[in-house]
């Protein structure tokens, strides 16, 4: 068994398990058809682990903060951020809502498919933009293991200024 296939039988363990805690149904996985149709609708392929997500774990609602977004609630928001007054980068597929207009977003072309995180709330498109995670991987494990900063239930979290890396590649991905 790969790294990949490991990782996503330990994400859809944990997602059964806070599924059943919560005494609400985990959603159905999706078939690769609707993984093309969505690819179709973006004008890109889904990195293998995104699309595993949805394949073999569920369409969304597990995982950081309020879960992952329904694949078709991700591809319309990327529609509707691509056309909005904020200048929404090719390839940035949100995936996270984590409230207050932020999102945590994957890099589609990115080979380690990074996660990005969107927050409008500085008020400059320049600004809005920085790197959560180097990879999709990583960010997950972090939520796996309750050590990303997203997982503080103390309520510290909402007042620690972190520390995140802008993306540098935003003025040359819109």
């Amino acid at each position: 068994m790969n790294e990949t296939e490991q990782l996503l039988e330990q994400v859809a363990a944990r997602a059964r398990h806070s599924a059943h805690g919560h005494g609400k149904p985990l959603p159905a996985p999706l078939g690769t058809g609707e993984i093309a149709r969505a690819e179709g609708i973006l004008g890109f392929v889904l990195p293998p682990l995104v699309a595993g997500l949805y394949t073999r774990v569920g369409d969304g609602g597990f995982g950081p903060e309020h879960g992952l977004l329904p694949l078709r609630q991700a591809v319309r928001t990327y529609e509707a951020r691509r056309v909005s007054g904020w200048r929404w980068p090719e390839g940035v597929l949100p995936i996270a809502d984590f409230g207050c207009a932020m999102y945590a977003c994957v890099d589609c072309r990115s080979e380690t498919a990074q996660v990005l995180l969107f927050d409008p709330n500085p008020g400059e498109p320049d600004l809005a933009w920085s790197i959560d995670a180097p990879s999709l991987s990583g960010w997950l494990r972090g939520w796996l293991e309750g050590t990303a900063w997203f997982c503080d239930e103390s309520g510290l979290g909402e007042e620690l200024d972190l520390e995140l890396t802008p993306w540098a590649e935003f003025s040359s991905r819109i």
